[in-house]
């Protein structure tokens, strides 16, 4: 038996299926509503000119403050050495004896023809008076008294230096000949002494670097100390010598094969904590950068134009900024151009921000300092 549907059956339906069609052609012409993400966050900091210390360092080589080459004047064979190798010896301390047998007796003959030329003088010079003898014959013997007085002077010198004895206070080094050795005159070293304290410290800058300097200086963004410069040094386990030196030597000219320009600096050493032939770093201290500026290191980036940074404008927008950075000072890079005060810098926050792009700045909050030290690219 069919069953029938009634007809208010189907229009109950089609009123039903015909209310759902509508509301949902409503929800699709009625705009979804949607809030836009805020903008990020980021740090920036405000430029503030201000006067830093400018550091510049070097690799140094520490050198004795004096050394002489200790040589024999004379032949013979070595027969002492009273000194130690490696040891601080006093001006005038033997360090070699030469065979003096050879001097002693060589010195004592002419001693004796010395005083028998003086004894002919003696006996001359009255008989002149007396026209006994001839004006010649009184001359000739004051010439071999002056050449008898000649020799022994010579004789005695040559005596004297059989005793090797230092020219210098200082250490003395290793001994080149040993005893029992001949030594055939000044052309066989003996040994060094050295002078440690003071001691000097070479370094050299380069050409760049000078004119840098004189450029910097001229401009107004270097001041230079009053005075001598003073300089720092760092031993190779980075520890900071203590006390301070001073420059005393510029060399006028550069090294046509490096480049650079010679500098030296003396240091007082009692303790002889630099030994010559010492690496060590040199800073030069007492220069400044007035009204310099300053930026956290992680504000600059690289890109293909080279160094740049991100700048806020007055609505918060971000822009790109070229900078020439110079120097790192503590955990910042010092910027040489790009920048002025009132400049609002993007520290934090890089990897959110994209050229015109909106932001939300708050002031940056610098960590403890990291205390690396400022290098000169």
């Amino acid at each position: 038996m069919k069953h029938l549907i009634r007809p208010a059956t189907w229009i109950a339906a089609i009123a039903v299926t015909l209310v759902l069609l509508g509301a949902a052609a409503a929800r699709r012409r009625s705009p979804v509503a949607s809030s836009a993400p805020p903008p990020p966050e980021v740090s920036v900091v405000t430029v503030v000119p201000e006067t830093v210390t400018a550091r510049y360092e070097y690799v140094g080589q520490a050198a004795a403050s004096r050394s002489v080459e200790v040589r024999s004047q004379v032949t013979g064979v070595i027969v002492a050495r009273p000194y130690a190798e490696g040891t601080d010896v006093a001006k005038g301390t033997l360090l070699f004896r030469i065979d003096p047998t050879t001097y002693e007796a060589a010195y004592r003959s002419a001693q004796a023809r010395l005083a028998n030329a003086d004894r002919t003088l003696a006996r001359l010079k009255p008989l002149l008076a007396a026209r006994a003898v001839a004006q010649k014959d009184v001359d000739d013997a004051q010439q071999a008294f002056d050449q008898a007085q000649a020799a022994v002077d010579q004789t005695k010198k040559d005596y004297d230096d059989t005793f090797v004895r230092a020219e210098i206070s200082g250490r003395a080094g290793r001994t080149q000949l040993e005893l029992g050795a001949r030594v055939t005159g000044p052309g066989d070293l003996l040994t060094t002494v050295e002078r440690v304290d003071p001691i000097y410290v070479n370094f050299s800058p380069s050409d760049q670097d000078v004119l840098r300097w004189r450029r910097d200086v001229k401009d107004g963004r270097l001041v230079m100390p009053k005075g001598p410069f003073a300089v720092q040094v760092t031993l190779a386990d980075g520890s900071v010598y203590p006390g301070t030196g001073k420059l005393n030597f510029t060399d006028l000219a550069l090294q046509p094969a490096t480049g650079t320009q010679e500098l030296r600096a003396e240091l007082e050493n009692p303790q002889h904590l630099l030994l010559p032939g010492q690496f060590v770093r040199v800073r030069l201290l007492g220069l400044t950068h007035p009204g310099a500026i300053l930026v956290p290191q992680r504000a600059v980036q690289q890109g293909l134009g080279g160094s740049f940074v991100y700048v806020l404008d007055a609505g918060d927008k971000v822009a790109t900024r070229p900078v020439i950075a110079t120097a790192w000072d503590g955990g910042s890079w010092l910027i040489a151009q790009g920048l002025a005060a009132g400049d609002r810098v993007v520290v934090d926050g890089l990897q959110q921000v994209a050229p015109g792009s909106p932001v939300r700045a708050v002031a940056y909050q610098p960590a403890a300092d990291s205390g690396a030290a400022r290098s000169t690219p």
